[in-house]
């Protein structure tokens, strides 16, 4: 199957071969059809499956075809529960709109930066991309109007409807008109979302590509057993020896971030922490150097872990252990995406490796160990 065959506009088309887009993935043959149709949909599908262009495509067509309105009151809202996603979405919407014949204004707010720029630039936004908290305090200054909104994505869904967003989630939804369309998208599918579909979703297309199996399948996993001492000098060793030009490397604490990026400059390797305690700018800064080659290694932690989103990332180390089995599936699975091969290394000292079994048993997969008795 094609993208011409699922009703896309020429334009469109011809920034997806721009793109290297080849041809959809699973996630996107069933979801532009059913968004262009102006259908409800339920997507789950994992991280790295492509979800993203699934609503972005159709929705950039759908609005191309109305009056798009020059006011405070958007057309479009999607809902992200980081930043970092924010960032990630809008860049998507921004790549697709500059191809088609009518302007289309997209844009992304969230906290942790000045309100008064983003207040100035909401005038005649059609697209919104915006984390919940930052939204309500704009819809507090009069600054964006949600009365008019036809189309609502919630892009990570599980997260969006947690505890944590129910306050916030909840005041949103009584601002929006009740007749609208409805895309909720979703790694996996718990009892949030399904309970959310209930109440939000009407006749949705329900589509479900999800496999955490799948998930590590292209994924080629080296396991290092090391001496806790013995991590650093290994993680350098590894680096030049590897010739890795673009790892991200997962830590358990934002000190540990620092201490390891620290230690690789030190060590004349190009080397950043990326973590909570950094400011919003330096965060996207560090972000995009990253993606676009010209950071070397990105450590971070498992917070920023759902922003980072990047298509061929060749290597992942964990120098530290997550808590859960289910986090570590996430981790590696930064790499090994969109049908392409990756490697995933993970350190584990004397005092892990009762965790890592458990990590193992969750994979349903044993895995070599390589010992290493030092590094000077």
């Amino acid at each position: 199957m094609s993208f011409t065959s699922l009703g896309l506009s020429q334009p469109l088309l011809q920034t997806l071969k721009a793109q290297n887009y080849a041809s959809p993935y699973p996630i996107q043959k069933e979801a532009i059809p059913a968004i262009l149709n102006k259908k409800d949909v339920l997507g789950i599908a994992k991280t790295g499956s492509g979800k993203t262009a699934s609503y972005v495509l159709p929705i950039l067509m759908n609005i191309e075809g109305i009056s798009l309105k020059k006011s405070r009151h958007i057309t479009v809202l999607v809902l992200v529960p980081t930043r970092e996603l924010a960032v990630q979405v809008n860049d998507v919407f921004k790549i697709f709109e500059k191809s088609l014949p009518e302007r289309i204004k997209t844009m992304a707010v969230f906290g942790g930066a000045s309100i008064n720029p983003q207040m100035k630039s909401l005038m005649n936004v059609n697209v919104l991309v915006a984390t919940p908290g930052r939204l309500l305090e704009l819809i507090e200054k009069n600054a964006v109007h949600l009365g008019e909104v036809e189309t609502l994505v919630l892009d990570e869904a599980d997260k969006m409807l947690n505890a944590g967003f129910k306050k916030e989630m909840d005041q949103i939804f009584s601002l929006l008109p009740p007749k609208r369309q409805n895309l909720l998208f979703s790694a996996t599918l718990n009892d949030d979302v399904g309970s959310i579909n209930q109440i939000l979703l009407h006749n949705p297309v329900v589509i479900k590509i999800e496999s955490e199996e799948e998930d590590i399948e292209l994924i080629n996993q080296s396991v290092y057993s090391v001496a806790e001492g013995q991590k650093g000098p290994l993680l350098r060793h590894l680096i030049e020896s590897k010739e890795m030009d673009q790892v991200l490397i997962f830590t358990s604490s934002v000190a540990r971030a620092d201490r390891v990026a620290d230690k690789l400059r030190k060590n004349n390797i190009d080397a950043k922490a990326i973590h909570r305690k950094k400011t919003q700018g330096v965060r996207t800064d560090l972000l995009t150097k990253f993606k676009y080659g010209k950071l070397k290694v990105l450590v971070t932690t498992d917070l920023l872990s759902r922003g980072i989103d990047i298509e061929n990332l060749p290597w992942v180390i964990n120098y530290e252990l997550p808590r859960s089995p289910k986090t570590y599936i996430h981790r590696i699975g930064r790499t090994g995406r969109a049908e392409t091969s990756g490697e995933a290394i993970t350190f584990i000292s004397e005092g892990e490796e009762h965790h890592f079994r458990v990590i193992e048993k969750k994979m349903k997969k044993r895995l070599e160990r390589i010992k290493i008795d030092g590094y000077s």
